[in-house]
């Protein structure tokens, strides 16, 4: 999870990152990476039950095996290659060192890390472990197997019950590697205020009380999940049916016209595929030919999801996925080099395979009709939370759900025939929740 863009990185240390989950200065994966192999190291324990439960199911398992072993094994042996995909020292080289590294993380929550210069945070740890070994071919098969997301899920479900407790509130001091420490506050602040657009503090932006400890969050998940003020984010012309508004606080990654009924989205170029996406939904036909509009969530961002309409929800449901799939395209070519960034670099990729909420919206202005809203996890951040029920009347800008512990990309589709424009143009800086996004005509 990253401070905001800093200019100051030299170029040598800095890491593109489209999903913003990690920082772009890759000392901060230097720190987090040692950090961890050296506490795991110095404080050795048992494996958790449920990384016990996967590494049987693995070693039992004769292709796995061999896919496990072979995704460590397909990382080039050479000198840039002891290294992870940002740059720094190779962490993570078996199979047995990645679990005991898991065993740690799903322990803790996510605190910012201090390499000396600058205070910074690795937003999704597991993913941080598995770089290299996931963008290998071996990587591909394994993390596409329907056992393997079985298990990740059960593993990721762990960590997640930690980041519900008391205990993982302890990030949420105001130290420096904390959450309300001078850096993680202000960025936090600065994301919230697009940059310096507006000067609103904290606590005007969400709900919590400053006299509490830990501002009042009793737990990570309930510091991530935290609740904005309506005045902070207003309805965009809340009686206007004909104005749609953003459902995330998410920056622009894409807006396609014209959506194919199946398309190719695990090649370079990644089109979009309405019948995956959505599931093979019966209702999914009608979107083919239409518009789809799709951004993608930083770490700092709010994680709650807004009606973009005033209507009827048809259809709420959670469709299982992959979690730490990449397309083959962010594979070793044949100098040796992968995509450092696959995974936030294939947002429609993960639109069909990953963990989504799919959420189909009948709007009260018969101009848009149905529509639909999909939420896409990625990665460690797959919880997708609906909190709406089929049938149910919604306003705009009501609550649909939430990503707990984090989240990483959204949709927002339209049928064919359904005439939408206006839509925002790509920025550094995030579009506010609820603001307009696009006007129906």
């Amino acid at each position: 999870m990253p401070d905001p863009p800093d200019h100051s990185v030299p170029d040598e240390h800095r890491v593109h990152r489209t999903g913003e989950w990690n920082s772009q200065d890759k000392r901060h994966h230097h720190k987090f990476l040692n950090d961890t192999v050296e506490y795991v190291d110095q404080n050795p324990k048992p494996l958790d039950p449920v990384l016990k439960d996967f590494k049987d199911m693995v070693e039992k398992d004769t292709r796995l095996y061999m896919l496990f072993q072979q995704m460590f094994q397909q990382i080039p042996d050479n000198k840039e290659h002891l290294k992870d995909p940002s740059g720094d020292n190779s962490q993570v080289r078996d199979f047995d060192h990645l679990l005991t590294l898991m065993n740690h993380v799903i322990s803790t929550a996510p605190a910012w890390t201090d390499p000396g210069h600058k205070v910074g945070l690795v937003g999704v740890p597991v993913n941080a472990l598995l770089d290299w070994p996931m963008g290998t071919t071996a990587g591909f098969c394994a993390f596409q197997d329907p056992a393997v997301n079985k298990h990740m899920k059960k593993i990721l479900d762990v960590w997640g019950k930690y980041l519900t407790s008391s205990e993982s509130a302890q990030v949420l001091g105001n130290g420096k590697t904390d959450w309300f420490g001078s850096t993680g506050l202000s960025s936090l602040e600065d994301v919230g205020n697009l940059g310096g657009k507006t000067h609103f503090k904290f606590h005007e932006m969400f709900e919590c009380d400053l006299k509490a400890e830990h501002y009042g969050f009793d737990s990570w998940d309930a510091f991530f999940t935290r609740k904005l003020k309506d005045e902070f984010r207003p309805i965009a012309e809340a009686d206007n049916d004909d104005v749609v508004v953003n459902c995330c606080e998410s920056k622009v990654y894409k807006t396609a016209t014209d959506i194919k009924a199946r398309d190719k989205f695990w090649v370079k170029g990644q089109p979009y595929s309405v019948l995956d996406i959505l599931a093979f939904d019966v209702l999914a036909d009608q979107f083919i030919g239409g518009t789809i509009y799709q951004a993608f969530l930083s770490a700092l961002s709010y994680h709650r999801w807004q009606a973009p309409v005033s209507g009827t929800i048809k259809k709420a449901y959670v469709v299982e996925g992959t979690y730490f799939s990449e397309p083959l395209f962010t594979d070793f070519n044949a100098n040796g080099d992968a995509d450092p960034h696959g995974e936030t670099t294939s947002q429609e990729y993960l639109s069909c395979t990953a963990t989504r909420a799919i959420i189909f919206i009948e709007a009260d202005n018969p101009k848009i009709g149905l529509m639909a809203f999909i939420g896409i996890g990625m990665t460690e951040v797959s919880t997708c939370d609906i909190t709406v029920k089929e049938g149910q009347k919604i306003k705009k800008g009501d609550e649909l759900g939430m990503f707990h512990f984090g989240g990483s990309s959204h949709c927002v589709m339209f049928r064919k025939g359904v005439k939408v424009s206006g839509f925002p143009e790509q920025s550094d800086q995030n579009v506010p929740v609820r603001s307009k996004l696009c006007v129906v005509e």
